[in-house]
C-alpha cells in the first residue's frame, strides 16, 4: 500500500522568504551618488544693507567649455594642462599689468594690511559639455586657487595651507578669496578656427 504524499506547510515557507527578504534589505548597501562639494556662503542677514559693487571687466576671467569640450580662457583656446598656470597668473597678477586684475589694500584681523586681488573666475559651460570635461576644468580651477593659497601660506607662515591652524587658514582665505563663479549652462556657440 502506497503512502499518500504529504502536504507542505506553506506558512513556514512564507516566513522563511520574509526573513530572507529582510536579511537582504539590511545587508545590501546602496550606491549613493555624490556631487561636487562646495561650501556655500552664509545667508545674508535680512537687516544687512547690500552693496552693489560694479566689477571691472579686467577683474573677470571667463572660462568657457563648449559642446565639443574645447576650452577657452579669456577668449583664447587652450589645452586643459595650461589652465591652472593661466589662472594662477591671473589671480596673482605679478607684473601688475593693466589688463589683469587690480589689487586693493585690505585689513585682515590678526594679520594686518595686505594687498588682495579682486580677481573673479567665471566658469560657463554648454549644455552639451561632457561631465568629464566639466570636472577636469573644475579640478584645475580649484588647484590654481589652492596653489596660490599654499604660496601665500608658505610666504607668511612657513607651512602649506592644510597644515595651518584655523586662525591662520582664515587669514589665508581672506587674503586669497575663492572667487569662483559658475553660470548656468547655456547654449554657448562653438568657436572654430
Amino acid at each position: 500500500m502506497a503512502r499518500p504524499a504529504g502536504d507542505i506547510n506553506a506558512g513556514s515557507m512564507a516566513d522563511i522568504a520574509f526573513l530572507l527578504l529582510i536579511f537582504f534589505l539590511v545587508t545590501t548597501t546602496m550606491d549613493v551618488e555624490t556631487g561636487i562639494q562646495r561650501r556655500l556662503p552664509p545667508m545674508p542677514d535680512e537687516n544687512q544693507q547690500t552693496e552693489v559693487e560694479q566689477i571691472n571687466k579686467r577683474n573677470i576671467m571667463v572660462v568657457l567649455i563648449n559642446s565639443s569640450d574645447r576650452l577657452f580662457a579669456r577668449g583664447q583656446e587652450m589645452h586643459i594642462t595650461m589652465l591652472k598656470d593661466k589662472v594662477k597668473e591671473f589671480l596673482t597678477n605679478p607684473a601688475n599689468l593693466p589688463d589683469m586684475p587690480e589689487k586693493r589694500e585690505k585689513e585682515i584681523e590678526g594679520f594686518g594690511t595686505t594687498m588682495v586681488s579682486r580677481a573673479v573666475v567665471s566658469l560657463q559651460n554648454h549644455r552639451g559639455t561632457s561631465y568629464n570635461a566639466y570636472i577636469q576644468v573644475q579640478n584645475e580651477l580649484v588647484k590654481a586657487f589652492n596653489e596660490v593659497r599654499d604660496e601665500f601660506a608658505m610666504q607668511h607662515f612657513g607651512k602649506k595651507y592644510d597644515s595651518l591652524e584655523e586662525d591662520q587658514q582664515r587669514i589665508v582665505r581672506d587674503a586669497v578669496p575663492l572667487n569662483l563663479s559658475e553660470r548656468e549652462p547655456s547654449e554657448v556657440k562653438s568657436r572654430r578656427r
